[in-house]
């Protein structure tokens, strides 16, 4: 009996370092305020259900705390991750703490937003500087090309929103000499200031024609603003992103278009890349993921609902 105990007991422990060695993948949102977050938390654990691996879903309460996004980086290296997909707040801020990362053999996927350095897989990103060129052609055609336009923008040092603002400029530019930028403001990731930064845009430029939100948050606030003012419909907006409250305003004239990602699939993408590393497989560099413009004309298109609204109700 004791030489059969012996023989179990070793098997018995390696089918417990079986089970123990289910990949764990840190995915590191900006934040888990808004709602662009559920669907790319609904896309990182669709890959980790195809893939047999484990999500470690953990961002800070706001996109502008990126002292806490580095704390729960270093949480992730300490415990020893198989990889770590982040969204940097911050482009030069969470340099240090991704390359301690890297140094430490743990693979980091950068998505969404981009950083200064190099030590890194692989970076998922929507093309946001032509995203920020969509929106300024999408606005500037709503303004029959002349006129005074606005931004409210995210955040000083998002890689991210820094290039769909930077794409917005330069089209208009370049492509429309007839319409002037004449104020832009930053909202920090947060609606009420993005409300109070538009009404004091509209305030100070009575004529303006235009806005173009460079975030969600940043839209939502425009909104509220054109609202209480009663300038809704008759000033033309452009946003960025998406939630319910924007397709209501897309079908009640306040937002005329707005320039959408595919949220889940920057989500499903880095973890998948991440645990096809460790399998073998080299990914490219960068992977850029294209926008689109949305309009009310195309909520009820089939591919449309389906990019707005994934099923997140089956991962979550």
């Amino acid at each position: 009996m004791k030489r059969r105990h012996l023989l179990i007991a070793p098997a018995a422990l390696l089918a417990g370092c079986n089970r123990a060695k289910k990949l764990r993948i840190a995915v590191i949102p900006k934040s888990t305020a808004h709602l662009f977050w559920v669907s790319v938390h609904a896309g990182a654990l669709a890959a980790a259900k195809k893939y047999g691996a484990e999500i470690l879903w953990n961002g800070p309460p706001t996109e502008s705390d990126y002292s806490r996004q580095i704390q729960i980086v270093d949480s992730m290296i300490a415990q020893r991750v198989d990889g770590i997909a982040i969204a940097a707040a911050e482009r030069k801020a969470l340099v240090g703490v991704v390359e301690r990362a890297a140094a430490s053999g743990i693979p980091v996927a950068v998505f969404d937003s981009g950083l200064d350095t190099r030590s890194y897989l692989t970076f998922v990103s929507t093309d946001n500087y032509a995203g920020g060129q969509l929106g300024a052609r999408k606005l500037a055609g709503l303004m029959g090309g002349k006129g005074d336009a606005a931004i409210i923008m995210h955040a000083p040092g998002s890689f991210s929103t820094m290039d769909r603002e930077r794409g917005f400029r330069d089209a208009m530019k370049s492509e429309f000499p007839g319409i002037r930028i004449v104020a832009g403001q930053f909202s920090m990731g947060d609606r009420a200031r993005a409300r109070a930064a538009a009404e004091n845009i509209l305030s100070a430029q009575a004529s303006l024609g235009g806005f173009f939100a460079s975030t969600e948050p940043a839209s939502a606030g425009i909104s509220l603003a054109l609202k209480a003012r009663k300038r809704n419909g008759a000033v033309k907006f452009v946003g960025f992103d998406s939630s319910d409250a924007m397709m209501d305003d897309l079908r009640d004239g306040t937002l005329h278009a707005t320039v959408v990602q595919d949220a889940f699939r920057l989500g499903y993408d880095p973890v998948r890349i991440l645990i096809e590393k460790t399998r073998g497989v080299t990914p490219p560099k960068q992977v850029d993921l294209p926008a689109r413009a949305v309009t009310a004309a195309d909520l009820d298109q089939p591919d449309i609902i389906e990019l707005l609204k994934p099923d997140i109700k089956k991962y979550l």
